[in-house]
């Protein structure tokens, strides 16, 4: 599990709109909100796409960008951005690497099922590229302000 202070793991992983971004390319110029979710266009993967909408005006005021990563692919994150009119960049992650590398791929339960999935977390990472936030138990339900607070405290 990754922890705050350490320096954020480098990725590049491709959006809905099939571009590659990395971590290198905000390096001195944004701060990043990365933020795992299981599934598109589930209630609590969708609650959280939509607060994080809400207040990107608000994240970028603040020189900060907002990720959303799940194991969906390019064309449902599509489909998912112009259902609920998102402004969030979504990564497609399909073979699990940047959820294998955050560390949020594992064992779930839900509704006395065991499987294997992507818990819902976010990571902070500041313009240097050093994580300021680790938080692998994400609540959907009011992240978004919380983590714009916390990316408004940011230098």
């Amino acid at each position: 599990m990754l922890e705050i202070n350490q320096p954020a793991p480098e990725f590049s992983a491709t959006n809905q709109d099939e571009a590659t971004l990395t971590l290198k390319q905000y390096r001195g110029e944004k701060n990043v909100v990365l933020y795992f979710y299981p599934k598109d266009d589930t209630p609590g993967c969708t609650i959280e796409a939509n607060e994080f909408t809400a207040l990107i005006d608000d994240f970028a005021a603040a020189d900060t960008v907002v990720l959303g990563v799940s194991k969906d692919t390019c064309a449902k994150h599509q489909k998912f951005i112009s259902k609920y009119g998102l402004k969030v960049e979504l990564l497609a992650d399909t073979e699990g690497e940047l959820c294998e590398l955050y560390g949020t791929w594992g064992e779930r339960k839900f509704m006395g099922k065991t499987y294997m999935g992507i818990g819902r977390s976010t990571f902070v990472i500041d313009k240097q590229g050093k994580l300021v936030e680790v938080n692998y138990k994400v609540k959907a339900k009011g992240h978004a302000q919380a983590i714009l607070e916390l990316v408004q405290g940011l230098d």
